[in-house]
């Protein structure tokens, strides 16, 4: 099975990266706040009355904030997925430890089908989901999201939240044209590389090579969904937005040392952080 899902060697390095990284702080302290764990950043201002009060508690006001602003940026993508129902099915592209497909059930009553290439969080995310009594409508597997397994047009919506910088996008819409019914709706939320200076920033590369991913300018996403028939229906540059979530968090007890190279790529114009509504045609 192995051998089927990860096909190539920079998707084993992935997926080793995932499988090894199991104990990461800053997804597993921010979703012990209340149960539900994200693999994925924040958006919006933080509540400044954070950094007062007494310090022995701090920390503990920090990680909260963080989960907050992480749970924001969920509930903002949701916003984009259009109207759903009980009846509709969606798929959660490269779903981590399973946050936005239980939000996306809780608030739509949606059947979700989640896929990562790797096991140890496809094993959380369903664990996860059968804590919460949904295990039976939000499934986890472990799939390659280039080859979902799917039936074609199953789909009433599918989204991926910051893991297209992993793939190759135009075998990624493709798939996802394949299993969108039609009239569908594809959510994006990923950071990107300004076309113009993006690809030569230091900072940028810290980004890749931390998480060994693989950054996509900003123009292949437009080009890869026209090429799929993927049209975008709204496009909103949340890059503004993002940076009180990495200010906070290099005062955080969760900081790792990346959160510069981010605040350094946004606020130099490197590096952007969008989400992207498209709808299949």
């Amino acid at each position: 099975m192995t051998t089927t899902v990860l096909r190539t060697d920079f998707e084993r390095s992935v997926a080793a990266y995932w499988n090894t990284n199991q104990q990461d702080p800053v997804n597993l302290r921010l979703g012990e706040v209340d149960d539900l764990y994200h693999h994925h950043y924040g958006v919006g201002p933080y509540d400044p009355t954070v950094l007062e009060g007494p310090a022995d508690t701090r920390d503990q006001r920090i990680i909260a904030e963080l989960h907050r602003l992480e749970s924001a940026q969920a509930d903002l993508l949701l916003d984009h997925l259009g109207p759903l129902g009980g009846d509709d099915l969606v798929l959660d592209g490269g779903s981590g430890r399973g946050g936005t497909s239980i939000m996306a059930n809780q608030r739509f009553g949606c059947e979700v089908d989640g896929v990562s290439i790797s096991e140890y969080q496809v094993g959380f995310a369903n664990d996860q989901a059968a804590r919460r009594g949904v295990g039976d409508r939000v499934r986890f597997h472990f799939r390659n999201m280039l080859d979902t397994q799917l039936p074609p047009g199953s789909r009433q919506a599918v989204w991926t939240n910051e893991t297209t910088m992993y793939v190759d996008l135009g075998d990624l819409y493709r798939e996802f044209t394949r299993v969108l019914r039609f009239g569908g709706r594809y959510v994006c939320i990923t950071g990107c590389a300004n076309d113009v200076t993006g690809l030569r920033s230091k900072s940028v590369s810290k980004i890749n090579e931390h998480y060994t991913c693989d950054i996509h300018p900003r123009s292949a996403y437009f080009t890869a969904l026209a090429d799929n028939g993927l049209v975008p229906i709204n496009v909103v540059d949340l890059t503004a937005a993002t940076i009180p979530y990495w200010q906070l968090r290099t005062m955080s007890p969760v900081a790792t040392g990346i959160e510069e190279a981010f605040l350094t790529a946004y606020q130099e114009g490197s590096f952007h952080y969008l989400l992207i509504a498209a709808d299949r045609i």
